[in-house]
């Protein structure tokens, strides 16, 4: 699998809505194996990618807040909306502003897509196990090392480019405008 055929399977799934994932993690399990390793690889790239911290001061500002795991949740959003809006927001998370609707938020109302992130190693588990609800530490440490045999690094060291409303307001003064006093969080 290539990073086009990946955007492509991103795109088909969201004529899924509600069942999105399920289908997603359905059709990877029927491909090779080496293609489930290649989309969750892409997809980690892609999460690696996007842990910036201007992208992590914007989802701050427009949820009012943002952990570390939400911040995870919102990249995989983020991914989620295709290649078109994830090159998009990255080059410049103004974007944003303009771009979230009810339509494309999550179910909490919120661009966060928790589910979204286990699409890759629960399509592993049911190609090689057939119950993806139930955990397998020796399957993900499988999975794991077959990432790391392709090369995937963590990308987890973030240097902050802002450290308060004051710094995010002068950043993204669109996202503030829109919402700076009425964050969907």
């Amino acid at each position: 699998m290539n990073k086009t055929e990946f955007w492509n399977l991103i795109n088909q799934s969201k004529s899924y809505e509600e069942e999105r994932v399920e289908w997603l993690t359905e059709e990877l399990s029927r491909r090779p194996i080496n293609d489930i390793v290649d989309f969750e690889f892409i997809f980690q790239s892609y999460m690696n990618e996007s842990y910036q911290s201007h992208l992590w001061g914007a989802a701050y500002l427009i949820m009012g807040g943002c952990s570390d795991d939400s911040f995870d949740y919102f990249r995989g959003w983020l991914i989620s909306q295709g290649q078109e809006v994830y090159e998009k927001i990255l080059k410049n998370p103004e974007f944003l502003a303009n771009y979230l609707s009810d339509e494309n938020l999550g179910e909490e109302g919120v661009p966060e897509y928790e589910e979204f992130l286990s699409v890759g190693f629960d399509a592993y588990t049911l190609k090689k196990d057939g119950d993806p609800e139930e955990w397998d530490e020796r399957l993900y440490d499988e999975m794991l090392e077959l990432l790391s045999q392709k090369g995937l690094a963590d990308n987890n060291e973030i240097e902050f480019d802002w450290e308060d409303d004051d710094d995010l307001k002068a950043m993204f003064p669109a996202l503030w405008e829109r919402f700076g006093e009425d964050p969907l969080g």
